[in-house]
């Protein structure tokens, strides 16, 4: 099966054709425009800024992910129908129901969390086998999902409050770092010493699943009020230490509580270095074997090749909707 990928959920513009032969995908084109330096004058993501990018950018990439106007050649289409941006969302979800409609072709509903999920079927020689306990982390979305089977889903737990990529984001704009805010604390942490101020680990005495970055959030910004001569550097390095440090402790216990035999760390924020390393690590010494899965750098962030591969597992299962009635929903959810 041949599929049309649209991905439109915030501030990426992007169209991905994908196959899938024999349980085997192939990427045959994907292109992405992003906004990030549109939104970084704002410090954030505009929606209503992001949906005229998206209107603007569409139509090219998919002139130039080489799509037939009538449509040749492609099986189905599949689309992000949420969550995201709802302005957003729905320039992708429109272009899609039109397409299907017009061209006559099978429609897929994705779950942009489902896509992230299955970033990491991409590149592994072994896909994750069941159940797969995924931790997913991105500006928008932080939780535990028990993956029992394709389709299956279990919420765990999850941030009660800020995302931990909008945590990056908001205590990267306390330190005048630009936005996007994670890539750059990140690198600032590089020249930092991660030990150099003591941060809360929020929640870790709770024996569930869910997590917390606000506090953490307020606690560097007290730290930031209290000294005039701050090192930018020591921050980030140690802020980003107690995020990881979090998201390990509650993943271990996860394991603990689950017992899977795979771990796939996905979303935007799965980019950083110290946080795979450090969980891949963790998760080497168990006594049990559970194998570790993360997407490719380039698959991290918000593609269509994600979406086309979740879209790919839906369509084999037979999962269409009807274009004349799907709508964008910017609070879906996975499980």
């Amino acid at each position: 099966m041949r599929i049309l990928a649209i991905e439109t959920s915030c501030d990426e513009t992007a169209v991905a054709i994908v196959s899938m032969m024999d349980g085997v995908f192939t990427i045959e084109k994907s292109i992405l425009s992003s906004q990030a330096k549109i939104h970084a004058l704002y410090g954030g993501v505009v929606p209503e800024v992001a949906a005229r990018e998206h209107a603007a950018w569409i139509f090219p990439l998919m002139k130039d992910v080489g799509v037939s106007p009538e449509g040749e050649g492609i099986d189905a289409i599949a689309v992000t129908a949420g969550p995201g941006l709802v302005p957003a969302l729905r320039i992708g979800v429109e272009l899609g129901k039109t397409l299907a409609w017009a061209w006559n072709k099978p429609l897929v509903a994705v779950n942009h969390l489902e896509g992230h999920i299955y970033s990491v079927w991409l590149n592994t020689e072994k896909p994750p086998s069941f159940p797969a306990l995924s931790l997913l982390v991105s500006g928008g979305h932080t939780e535990f999902i028990l993956m029992k089977d394709h389709g299956d889903y279990t919420l765990l737990g999850m941030t009660r409050d800020d995302a931990v990529g909008e945590a990056f984001d908001k205590v990267a704009k306390m330190l005048g770092l630009p936005y996007p805010g994670g890539p750059q604390i990140s690198r600032e942490a590089l020249e930092g010493d991660a030990t150099a101020i003591s941060f809360p680990r929020p929640m870790l005495d709770s024996q569930d699943l869910d997590l917390s970055f606000s506090g953490l959030k307020t606690a560097v910004r007290v730290y930031l009020s209290e000294h005039d001569d701050i090192s930018v550097a020591d921050v980030s390095a140690s802020f980003l230490q107690a995020v990881v440090d979090t998201l390990v402790a509650k993943t271990m216990r996860a394991i603990t509580q689950t017992k899977p035999v795979s771990v796939i760390l996905s979303g935007g924020v799965s980019a950083n270095r110290v946080l795979r390393e450090t969980l891949q690590s963790s998760i080497s010494q168990l006594d049990a074997e559970v194998t570790f899965h993360a997407p490719d750098l380039s698959l991290s962030g918000d593609n269509a090749v994600m979406i086309a591969v979740a879209g790919l597992m839906k369509a084999s299962r037979g999962e269409y909707v009807d274009p004349l009635t799907l709508v964008a929903d910017p609070n879906m959810r996975l499980a």
